[in-house]
């Protein structure tokens, strides 16, 4: 129990100190492309709002579109595959320069993968760690 008191603490103290709560899952990596670090909340957050414009059957500046893998990733789910931009900046994709980095679901709404062009050659893509 004195743990959990003092854990509860050095939170707060932490938390008033930087002045913003502390996040374990906002901070943590769910993938990681080149050096931008994506949490799990900010993955489903831009898979979900790829998949509700292919929902709609809308786009933002032509996202969400079929993915063809022309790299051949093995991607947990079976597709048909579509592509959505994930921002590094946290934002949801609403147009314009979509970036280097992508979220890939399938139209049963389950994530594939997360992709990148960094460090890629040409316009193809690698997959994000």
């Amino acid at each position: 129990m004195q743990y959990t008191k003092l854990f509860a603490l050095a939170a707060v103290f932490i938390s008033s100190t930087l002045g913003a709560p502390l996040d374990i899952e906002a901070r943590a990596c769910a993938s990681t492309c080149g050096s931008h670090c994506y949490s799990s909340s900010a993955v489903a957050a831009a898979r979900n709002a790829g998949y509700d414009l292919y929902s709609e059957g809308s786009t933002a500046s032509s996202y969400p579109h079929v993915y063809h893998d022309y790299e051949g990733f093995v991607f947990p789910v079976s597709g048909t595959y579509y592509e959505f931009p994930i921002l590094s900046s946290g934002s949801i994709y609403s147009g314009g320069s979509p970036g280097a980095d992508r979220v890939i679901f399938n139209t049963n709404n389950q994530l594939a993968g997360v992709i990148t062009h960094t460090g890629a050659s040409g316009n193809n893509f690698v997959e994000c760690t």
